[in-house]
């Protein structure tokens, strides 16, 4: 199962990306990223991973803690790293949360219910939930239901909620079938369209079902950063080249790296991911650490 080969995939392509978050493609062709940077766009050293890892290691957490998916409890630990800076590898601590992210944390704090908080308006399709949603795909029989719930907890929206569960099977036909990339994809679009055959969200998928990835950006919208993810992995054949490549799409760069950085570690290997890139990382010690609790919670089930 190796849950850090995804996890520290996405955590390294998270620190990759951080500073150079919200440059543009332009600025990345002139100046590519080809390893890890300090400073830049929130002036964090060298290695500092943002809320993309955070609310991820923070679900890891809440549900070896928990012994299973407690809504209400992972939302607390989403409060704990917001509000106090847990799970942040910064001294400065938290410096990046999305708008649909902390309208939801705040709608929860306030009173509302962990699954009635989320964002369920179109202009919640950002890719905050997307981000953190990578442990599920080692639970063994995880549903789309429950994929769906922990989307919600901070993203509602059907079109987030099936982004999530696409990731997800493209993830674990990684960790259980040996078949190409492309085959992966193709294997777990067949299953979205079947499952969600009558949903009218599924056209916002269609590049996605039909490759037509030649013009993608690393942009917030959760589908769009899924087809910048999937093009990143179809055209590259090794972890460095996909997570790098994610990178210098610019705009969310931390984001769409560590989205692909976690397909690419599961495909490619934790040992694929450069030695250097892991070694920069502080506390990058806690979450192997945690990746093996996790993985001991996953194979006893």
């Amino acid at each position: 199962m190796k849950v850090k080969d995804g996890i520290i995939g996405l955590v390294v392509g998270d620190a990759l990306g951080v500073p150079v978050e919200f440059s543009g493609r332009y600025d990345r062709m002139k100046d590519p990223v080809i390893g890890m940077r300090e400073y830049g766009a929130h002036n964090q050293p060298k290695g500092t991973w943002s809320d993309d890892s955070s609310m991820t290691i923070a679900t890891m957490a809440s549900i070896v803690n928990k012994n299973k998916i407690d809504y209400e409890d992972m939302m607390d630990e989403f409060i704990k790293w917001c509000r106090n800076d847990k799970y942040t590898n910064s001294d400065s601590g938290r410096f990046d949360i999305g708008n649909t992210t902390i309208r939801s944390l705040t709608r929860y704090y306030k009173g509302t219910s962990a699954l009635e908080s989320g964002g369920t308006d179109d202009r919640d399709n950002g890719n905050g939930s997307l981000m953190r949603i990578l442990p599920l795909a080692y639970i063994k029989d995880i549903n789309y239901g429950t994929i769906e719930s922990v989307s919600s907890l901070t993203h509602a929206h059907i079109i987030s909620r099936i982004a999530c569960v696409l990731y997800i099977e493209i993830a674990k036909s990684m960790l259980e079938n040996d078949l190409e990339i492309h085959e992966h994809i193709e294997w777990a679009c067949d299953k979205i369209k079947d499952h969600y055959y009558d949903s009218p969200a599924l056209k916002s998928f269609e590049k996605i079902f039909s490759n037509d990835l030649g013009d993608v950006r690393g942009r917030t919208f959760v589908v769009g950063s899924l087809e910048c993810v999937i093009h990143c992995l179809l055209t590259t054949n090794n972890y460095k080249d996909a997570v790098l490549k994610a990178v210098n799409f610019g705009d969310d760069a931390d984001t769409t790296a560590a989205i692909c950085g976690g397909l690419a570690g599961i495909y490619y290997g934790y040992d694929s991911i450069p030695i250097e890139w892991i070694d920069t990382i502080n506390k990058i010690d806690k979450v192997e650490s945690l990746c093996e609790k996790y993985e001991l919670f996953c194979g006893g089930l």
